[in-house]
């Protein structure tokens, strides 16, 4: 009977990858597993920002008239976009040794910056540092003390797996501004 159901559930977990696509190989090594991360959340979140309309790129709920929500204060879409490029810099620059960028003096990232083609190529740069990181990472340094935000020192590992679990909540924020706006998040459109 056991060995029944082990067979039925193997059979499930392997249609499921058929109809996804084979499996990817696993990890050379625990940096290559979380570069994988890192690229997963970046396709959606480049993915995510792109789609917003040059227009929208300001967009703030804090202009919609909701019964009860209080949006006061809150990130505009650009300024959304420009925390996270900025939170990825201060914990992956700190990881894998890259510089920050000077126009990134705080966590919320250029002020001055408001083009969306200039805060998607910083974004864009941000990953980048992100890979660098993980590259970096080894078993043997992946709790040395880096440098993180504000000062503070952070183990290594912490830096690379904290900023991923950050650009997921980011992530989750985007989504809604795009559905205030009327647009349909690309990872819900389907094929």
């Amino acid at each position: 009977m056991k060995i029944a159901a082990l067979l039925i559930g193997l059979s499930c977990a392997s249609g499921a990858f058929a109809q996804r696509g084979a499996a990817p190989p696993p990890p050379a090594s625990v940096g290559a597993a979380i570069d994988r991360e890192i690229s997963l959340v970046e396709r959606q979140i480049v993915a995510v920002v792109e789609a917003m309309p040059e227009d929208k790129f300001n967009f703030s709920p804090e202009s919609l008239d909701i019964k009860g929500a209080n949006f006061k204060g809150v990130y505009t879409f650009a300024g959304l976009v420009k925390h996270l490029a900025a939170a990825n810099y201060f914990l992956w620059g700190g990881a894998g040794g890259d510089k920050i960028p000077a126009s990134i003096t705080g966590i919320k990232g250029p002020e001055s910056m408001t083009a969306k083609a200039e805060i998607v190529q910083l974004l864009k740069d941000s990953f980048v540092s992100g890979h660098h990181a993980a590259a970096a990472l080894t078993p043997e340094n992946s709790l040395d003390m880096v440098a993180g935000p504000g000062g503070n020192k952070v183990p290594r590992v912490f830096a690379l797996t904290f900023t991923i679990a950050h650009a997921d909540d980011e992530y989750g924020q985007m989504v809604e501004y795009l559905r205030m706006n009327g647009i349909v998040p690309p990872a819900s459109r389907g094929n």
